[in-house]
């Protein structure tokens, strides 16, 4: 499917580390996609406060609501999250948290890699995290995740994926991210009406 629009992805990281393989990767991706993804990037995660159940979404502290305001303005949400504790790292869960009640996530496609050093690929982190996405509305259907064993190995020192067959995969992710966006943006709006 050729894409008819530019796609605005929102690249959210689970890791705060300067060092973090899962922000290296979102920027190695940025670079090999197709010209019609418009990347934007999440840099609230490490400012947002832990999450107050009854806070009214209007109070909401600010880095929230910048938040917000930069899922609504995505076509679609790109995540990749290392595995902590078995599990999603506390910041990224934290961040979800704060928009259960506010819905921006409500149909969202999302396409969501774990990138570990290790062999599993965080197998568990993407275990915890889908059922959460999902039960928030966003899209995430089994064709849009990818788990990244060995991450080291497939991106070199300067940032680059180096693993052809990795890769693959990835560019693979990507189309199938574009045509569920374009799916969704084709799709007749909901008037109310009866036919």
């Amino acid at each position: 499917m050729k894409p008819t629009s530019t796609h605005k992805i929102l690249a959210i990281s689970g890791s705060l580390r300067a060092a973090s393989l899962n922000t290296t990767l979102l920027y190695a991706i940025a670079g090999i996609a197709p010209v019609h993804f418009h990347f934007e990037w999440c840099n609230e995660l490490a400012g947002i406060a832990p999450f107050m159940p009854g806070t009214p979404n209007e109070a909401a502290p600010g880095p929230v609501q910048a938040l917000r305001r930069q899922l609504l303005k995505a076509d679609a949400i790109l995540i990749s999250t290392p595995e902590y504790a078995a599990g999603v790292p506390g910041v990224l869960k934290n961040a979800l948290d704060w928009i259960v009640s506010s819905g921006e996530l409500t149909d969202k496609p999302i396409a969501v890699i774990t990138a570990s050093p290790g062999m599993g690929g965080g197998q568990l982190a993407m275990q915890a995290l889908l059922p959460t996405l999902r039960i928030m509305g966003g899209q995430v259907p089994d064709s849009l995740t990818l788990q990244a064993p060995l991450i080291g190995t497939k991106m070199d020192a300067q940032g680059k994926i180096t693993d052809t067959t990795f890769r693959i995969q990835v560019l693979q992710l990507l189309q199938t991210l574009s045509e569920v966006i374009e799916k969704q943006q084709t799709m007749p709006q909901q008037t109310g009406e009866l036919s």
